[in-house]
C-alpha cells in the first residue's frame, strides 16, 4: 500500500514554507497527501504537488457549513477524488434526530460531489464512540443511515481514545472504509503525547488488517513534542517495514 500523509500534521511549517514542506514530504517517501482547507491555498498547494508528483487521493474539507460547490470545484483542481468532513462537533451526536439530520446533510453533500465526480466521506473523533444510540455506537448509527457512496474515514487512534477496540469498529463497519488515520501514543486526549506508529499502545498492524476494503491509510498526528519530520519519516519506515506482514 502507499501511506498518505494527513498535511494538518504540518501545519505550522506549511505555513512557514508551503512548496518546501512538500518538498520535504516527497524526499521522506511519501506519494500521497491528505490536504486539509484547501480551498484557501488550491493554487500554491496544486503548483507544489505538480512539482513533487505527489498525488492526493484525498482531502479534507468543511462540507457541511461551507460553500459545497467551491469545495468541489478546488478539489477537482487538486486531483481530489474524495471530499471528507473531518468535525461535526460533539453536540450532534447525542440524540438519534441530529444524527438522522448529518447522515441526511451528507447524503446531499454526496449527492452534489458526484456532479463533480467526487466522493464525499466523513471522518470521526472520540465523540462518535462515546455517544451510544440504541445499543450502538453513535457512528454505527449513522453509518447505517448513510447511502452507500458515502464513505467513511475511521480516525482509529480517536476510536481507542472514545473507549472501542478499534479492530472491532472496522470489523462492524465493513466496506464502507476506505481510509484510515494511522497514528499512535497512550491513547489520551493529550495530543502532544502523541508517537511514531508501532511506538505506542496501538495495535496499528491489526488495524490496517482489519480494514478490509482499505484504500488509503493516512499517516497523521494532531501534535508531536518532537521534531515533527522525524516523527512522519519514523511512522512510514515502521509501515513500509511492516508491509510484508500486513500482506501475509
Amino acid at each position: 500500500m502507499d501511506y498518505s500523509l494527513q498535511l494538518y500534521t504540518l501545519r505550522r511549517p506549511l505555513e512557514e514554507d508551503l512548496a518546501g514542506t512538500i518538498r520535504r514530504v516527497a524526499e521522506i517517501g511519501f506519494a500521497q497527501v491528505e490536504p486539509y482547507n484547501f480551498v484557501a491555498n488550491a493554487k500554491e498547494l496544486g503548483a507544489a504537488l505538480k512539482e513533487t508528483g505527489l498525488a492526493a487521493p484525498s482531502g479534507h474539507a468543511p462540507l457541511l457549513s461551507h460553500d459545497q460547490d467551491e469545495i468541489f470545484a478546488a478539489a477537482k483542481e487538486l486531483g481530489i477524488t474524495t471530499v471528507i468532513d473531518p468535525h461535526i462537533p460533539a453536540e450532534h451526536w447525542q440524540k438519534a434526530e441530529n444524527i438522522r439530520a448529518t447522515a441526511n446533510k451528507l447524503n446531499e453533500a454526496a449527492k452534489k460531489g458526484a456532479k463533480y465526480g467526487i466522493r464525499v466521506g466523513y471522518h470521526n473523533h472520540a465523540w462518535e464512540l462515546e455517544s451510544t444510540i440504541e445499543g450502538r455506537t453513535a457512528l454505527e448509527y449513522c453509518a447505517d443511515l448513510l447511502d452507500p457512496e458515502v464513505v467513511l474515514e475511521v480516525d482509529t487512534y480517536w476510536v481507542a481514545v472514545g473507549g472501542k477496540d478499534p479492530v472491532d469498529i472496522l470489523a462492524k463497519l465493513g466496506d464502507r472504509v476506505k481510509f484510515i488515520h494511522i497514528k499512535d501514543g497512550p491513547l489520551t486526549t493529550d495530543t502532544t503525547a502523541q508517537l511514531p506508529a508501532g511506538q505506542g499502545k496501538l495495535p496499528v498492524l491489526d488495524v490496517i488488517v482489519a480494514a478490509k476494503s482499505l484504500e488509503v491509510g493516512v499517516v497523521e498526528f494532531d501534535d508531536y513534542a518532537g521534531d515533527i519530520f522525524e516523527g512522519i519519516a519514523q511512522s512510514l519506515s515502521f509501515l513500509q517495514a511492516s508491509g510484508e506482514g500486513i500482506k501475509a
